[in-house]
């Protein structure tokens, strides 16, 4: 393979939702690019794209796919992207890299559920984005329709570059608005046909070859002038000015095909190439220091690892995006991120499962490599400096659950199975949380975190999901005192200590307790968050100050083993004003268990009260279903905070509890037949109404009782 210059490259995702047709179409452009001498199809399991086994199981995409083909001499890197929500992880990690998109809609169906949600990805990131009509030969096609629907949904700039003269069954012909021909393309490919427009079409034809004009004019101020003074643009000066368009998201083309019988699809290509932007001229990648990577050649190396896979035979690769300069193959270079050297040992350009080996490569284009030390997805690659360039923002989790082996001998080997798939899918969490005692994993949806257990399960694992804790807070409400003594003798030196201990309610600002003199404070932020303050006020030497360190161990114990739920205690001042010693049986373990039994005796004296987390919930929901989503989140105790309207979609804002949550990803999608979106966050902790207190420590002590 020839070494492509920057000017010589287009970067392209193709995205859309599911059973669009991407997959068929990214073969087809394969195709065409030489990469490949026969398409395969989904249908048949045999495309290079949607390769892996459970995609070849599900017929569907599940991870993103690097591609390439090679075409009127310039190389169109493209990634086949998932079409579900659960799997939006890809796309946005394709988005971060490529400089534009290539939205695929099913001329059947019009605009759907996964190509809202992946405009608004588009939107938010700033991608150009180029539609493509698929499709067209199916006898349901309908593009007067779909191109309605694309406006409707996606604003005026949505602008074809191409109609269809006989959409459907038989469908073969297109009139091009920017040479103003019509093309007639043979079934299942072949040398397009070039013929006048027909004289039943001519006006329509007319009218909008005059509006993409209008559009390209509006783009360049030099254009603009020339189509005042001669009424006109050539195709040309049209595909300069739409290319700005494009570049500043003020323009979408759409484009009309039939991937599955090769119809289009080259001409789709041309189209690309001189409208998608190179990569110099779309945004620079910024590092945290401020510096911004162009896609300069003459600069020295830099890279992104966007993307990690598993591959069958040769193990973990890393998939990187020239930002600057070239890289070469036996390149020693350093990781930024992670602080370590990395010698490149091959360079490869992957073609879904193929894959051939290169020499070189430039700015903007997208290569991989094998054997790296410690290079994960979302690290920086240099030549030398110190850049690391801004990691990409992937979504919070929306679905969590708890996982265990049903074998207890193999909980180490899913540990390990789990590990390998966060390391390939920066949208999968994993986390064996001491304070739950549970192995908590947490993805995009319930279909997600599906897709998870079927790969875990290949490996002849077995495991299952089951019900995730809540992590509870507890806390006191009011002060309280209670002192405990204990005592043991059991022949020779015994155990011996007493402690008298008032607590109180923490708060920014209170004031300090009167009632006993406070000789020495120790502040504590504790790591589950919130405060404990250790107040000395013992006088008279009632216990001796070696064994203050002892009590407050103790204390410390039963805060995090809470006296309500076992969950971890926080905001709490203790104040240690009294006790008792023995000149022989006193000793640190003694003082230790009398500390940690007042603290619980005077907790439970205190007002206890359970906080629990509360998350801001962002729901973009269509208007029509406002009614029912609002109802749903008011039914999981969820309080409205606001809402924005965008178009004909409402940004709804609430805080919900996280204890209400469970498979919220699930119900929303079947109340908005999929159309809807959401994120959350963590926001704060609050306490639990007393009836929903009441319930959890009554389940605690069942389960307990149960284990016992």
């Amino acid at each position: 393979m020839k070494v492509y210059q920057t000017k010589e490259i287009r970067n392209v995702a193709i995205i859309g939702g599911n059973r669009v047709g991407k997959t068929t179409l990214a073969e087809a452009m394969a195709f065409h690019g030489g990469v490949i001498s026969r398409r395969g199809t989904v249908e048949d399991k045999n495309t290079i794209s949607d390769y892996r086994d459970i995609e070849l199981e599900r017929q569907q995409s599940i991870q993103s796919t690097v591609m390439y083909a090679e075409f009127e001499g310039c190389k169109i890197n493209m990634i086949d992207c998932p079409g579900f929500d659960d799997f939006v992880g890809e796309v946005i990690g394709s988005l971060r890299v490529m400089d534009a998109a290539l939205m695929v809609i099913n001329a059947q169906n019009g605009v759907d559920v996964g190509a809202e949600i992946q405009w608004r990805w588009t939107k938010k990131m700033n991608v150009p984005v180029m539609f493509v009509v698929n499709e067209l030969d199916h006898e349901k096609a309908n593009f007067d329709e779909t191109l309605r629907q694309l406006k409707h949904y996606f604003g005026g700039s949505v602008m074809p570059f191409q109609y269809p003269v006989n959409a459907g069954v038989g469908f073969d012909s297109v009139i091009d608005l920017l040479q103003m021909k019509l093309l007639k393309f043979p079934v299942g490919g072949g040398k397009m046909v070039v013929e006048d427009i027909p004289a039943g079409e001519k006006d329509k034809a007319e009218e909008m070859h005059n509006a993409l004009i209008e559009a390209a004019a509006e783009n360049d101020e030099t254009l603009m002038d020339k189509f005042f003074e001669e009424g006109t643009l050539s195709e040309e000066e049209m595909i300069r000015g739409l290319k700005l368009g494009v570049l500043n998201r003020g323009t979408f083309p759409v484009f009309c095909v039939a991937a599955k019988t090769d119809q289009g699809v080259d001409r789709m290509m041309e189209l690309v190439v001189k409208n998608c932007p190179t990569p110099d001229e779309s945004p620079a990648m910024k590092a945290t220091n401020g510096n911004e990577h162009k896609c300069n050649a003459a600069e020295p190396f830099a890279g992104y690892v966007f993307k990690t896979t598993i591959e069958q035979h040769i193990g973990e690769v890393a998939f990187i995006k020239v930002c600057d300069g070239e890289i070469v193959k036996a390149a020693d270079l350093l990781n930024t991120t992670t602080n370590t050297k990395e010698r490149i040992s091959q360079l490869l350009v992957f073609a879904g499962k193929n894959r051939v080996e290169v020499e070189k490569a430039v700015a903007g284009d997208v290569v991989a490599t094998i054997k790296m030390k410690s290079s994960p997805t979302g690290s920086t690659l240099v030549a030398k400096g110190d850049d690391i360039i801004e990691p990409t923002v992937y979504p919070e989790p929306k679905f969590r659950t708890a996982v265990r082996a049903k074998n207890t001998a193999d909980e180490e080997k899913m540990g390990a199975a789990l590990n390998e798939i966060r390391k390939t899918d920066p949208t999968f969490l994993m986390e064996q949380s001491k304070e739950l005692k549970q192995m908590i994993i947490s993805g995009q949806g319930e279909q997600h975190l599906n897709i998870v257990k079927w790969l875990v399960e290949r490996s002849k694992i077995e495991i299952e999901y089951y019900a995730p804790k809540i992590p509870y807070r507890e806390t006191i409400t009011k002060s309280a005192e209670a002192m405990y003594r204990h005592k043991k003798q059991s022949g020779g030196s015994g155990q011996f200590g007493e402690v008298h201990m008032l607590i109180e309610s923490y708060y920014e600002g209170m004031p300090t307790q009167q009632k006993y003199p406070i000789r020495a404070t120790e502040t504590y932020d504790l790591p589950w968050g919130g405060k404990l303050i250790y107040n000395n006020c013992i006088v008279g030497g009632a216990i001796d100050a070696r064994f203050m360190p002892a009590i407050l161990k103790g204390i410390m114990e039963k805060m995090e083993d809470g006296p309500l739920t076992g969950s971890y205690a926080r905001d709490i001042v203790v104040n240690i004003y009294d006790g008792k010693m023995h000149p022989v049986d006193s000793n640190e373990l003694a003082f230790k268990l009398a500390g940690r039994n007042a603290f619980k005796e005077a907790f439970k004296n205190a007002g206890p009260k359970i906080l629990e987390p509360i998350y801001d919930v962002e729901v973009f929901v269509p208007a029509d279903r406002m009614g029912d989503v609002m109802t749903d989140l008011q039914g999981r105790r969820g309080i409205v905070m606001g809402m924005d309207s965008e178009g004909e979609f409402q940004n709804l804002r609430a805080k919900v509890p996280l204890a209400e949550m469970n498979k919220y990803s699930t119900t929303l999608s079947s109340i908005t037949s999929g159309r809807a979106s959401y994120s959350m966050k963590f926001a704060e902790y609050q306490q639990v109404p007393a009836e929903v207190q009441s319930e959890i420590i009554k389940k605690y002590e069942e389960e307990n009782k149960d284990e016992e």
